[in-house]
């Protein structure tokens, strides 16, 4: 792993950040086998009847938040709608249930996240923040405040903080399953070991990523559109892969649910429009590997029709690795866990296509760290 000095870029150096990140925000939030302590006390009252999550959140944090739904209800058995910001305060008002209203911002000043959360207490609904500044409107205002641990992101695309983001939702899953006798104390013991396991497995596994992601992006520096594709909660990263790349690189890119592939996004499949598919799978899970399989089938059809394929697969995985044009290989884990892990080639192969076209990665045109202004 370079140094903190030989980062070419602030992007590079907090993509490496990750796993200090997970660790210290792990470590901040669980004490032997409690989850949060009494940083949701003020909440107690909603939690305690609680039967609904609205999630408002703008861009990177909004994935993290779609990723965050299937968590919570997967594990927690609470239903969850995720909302985008800039539209949660001119949707009507709840109906017949009251739900708690979560907003996720790195910064906790993005504008519309923030009117989002004055907006929910109008209407009479408890708030919670996850973000990554203690002092900032967000945390000062809601009534209790999840803080990740990932330290002052300087570059503009969100990194370190996604992944921290998406370790606070999966905790919140597991801290709503235990106070509801869901899971157990020993369940969020071993939980927790699996977390750790994940972060050394990430630390062990950058340099692999960065040289094979750059590898791939030395032959599609110059193509101009990507679908990527992923299913469940693998979708939310699929958007965000798609995501990263338009930020940095300025080419092309959308996600999809893998399913919905031939609803239409399959003509746009050519050698000049690859897809970047994630196909990885929890051997544990039966549900995880009727996706897979399901993946696997569609990379299959799409190289017969002469496409391109990006694929990220669970290591040890030979079937992915005969059939895509190109793997980057994820250690294997816990089906919920799994994203953690995804986004981080998906980040390294948008940085890598970025500079190879000049593009100034910290900087992306024309956006900003914290989107103040409306």
């Amino acid at each position: 792993m370079p140094d903190s000095q030989s980062f070419p870029h602030l992007m590079l150096k907090e993509i490496y950040e990750q796993p200090q990140a997970l660790l210290a925000t792990l470590e901040h939030h669980v004490h032997g086998n409690e989850i949060f302590g009494a940083a949701l006390q003020p909440l107690s009252p909603t939690l305690s009847r609680l039967q609904k999550i609205i999630i408002a959140a703008s861009g990177s944090s909004r994935h993290a938040g779609l990723a965050g739904e299937i968590m919570i209800e997967d594990v927690a058995g609470v239903a969850v709608d995720v909302e985008y910001a800039s539209e949660y305060c001119y949707r009507s008002s709840h109906a017949s249930i009251d739900p708690l209203v979560i907003t996720i911002t790195q910064s906790g000043e993005t504008a519309d996240t923030v009117a989002a959360q004055r907006q929910a207490k109008q209407r009479g609904s408890q708030t919670l923040v996850i973000c990554n500044v203690a002092d900032s409107t967000a945390a000062r205002e809601a009534e209790a405040a999840l803080l990740t641990q990932a330290g002052r992101e300087l570059a503009v695309p969100a990194t370190k903080s996604f992944t921290a983001q998406l370790l606070v939702l999966y905790l919140l899953a597991m801290s709503l399953a235990e106070k509801s006798g869901r899971i157990s104390r020993d369940v969020v013991r071993r939980e927790v070991e699996q977390i750790q396991s994940l972060a050394t497995s990430v630390c062990d596994s950058l340099d692999t990523w960065s040289d094979d992601t750059a590898a791939c992006a030395h032959e599609f520096r110059e193509t101009r559109s990507f679908l990527y594709l992923g299913r469940s909660v693998h979708y939310a990263i699929a958007r965000e892969g798609a995501l990263k790349l338009k930020e940095v690189s300025y080419a092309h890119a959308e996600g999809y649910p893998t399913g919905e592939l031939k609803h239409g996004p399959y003509a746009l499949v050519s050698r000049e429009s690859p897809l970047v598919v994630i196909a990885t799978r929890d051997d544990n899970d039966a549900d995880s590997v009727l996706r897979y399989q399901k993946s696997l089938a569609i990379i299959c059809d799409v190289k017969k029709r002469g496409g391109k394929v990006i694929a990220l697969a669970t290591c040890g995985d030979e079937e992915v690795g005969r059939t895509a044009d190109y793997v980057f290989y994820v250690p294997a884990a816990q089906e919920l866990l799994l994203p953690i892990a995804e986004v981080i080639p998906l980040q390294l192969f948008a940085y890598h296509i970025a500079v190879l076209n000049g593009c100034d990665v910290d900087h992306p045109r024309n956006l900003e760290k914290a989107v103040v202004r409306e």
